[in-house]
């Protein structure tokens, strides 16, 4: 079995539910109510996509950064 590493995108929405997603696996993505859970759940979700969809082209990912802009409009 090989190992594969992925950047996940992690943010709460208005009701405090924690939501994962990874970028490039598309609709990859789950929700739970702790990041305890959360990282199981996108452990798992992240297997089940790579079982479905065969073998995944694995792109070199380099983090860069967030971040968040405010805008008056």
């Amino acid at each position: 079995m090989s190992s594969h590493r992925f950047l996940v995108v992690i943010e709460q929405d208005e009701d405090g539910k924690y939501i994962a997603s990874v970028p490039s696996l598309p609709g990859c993505h789950t929700q739970a109510d702790n990041l305890i859970d959360l990282e199981k759940r996108i452990q798992e979700a992240i297997k089940l996509y790579l079982n479905e969809n065969g073998d995944v082209i694995m792109a070199a990912e380099k983090f860069i950064g967030i971040h968040q802009v405010e805008v008056q409009a």
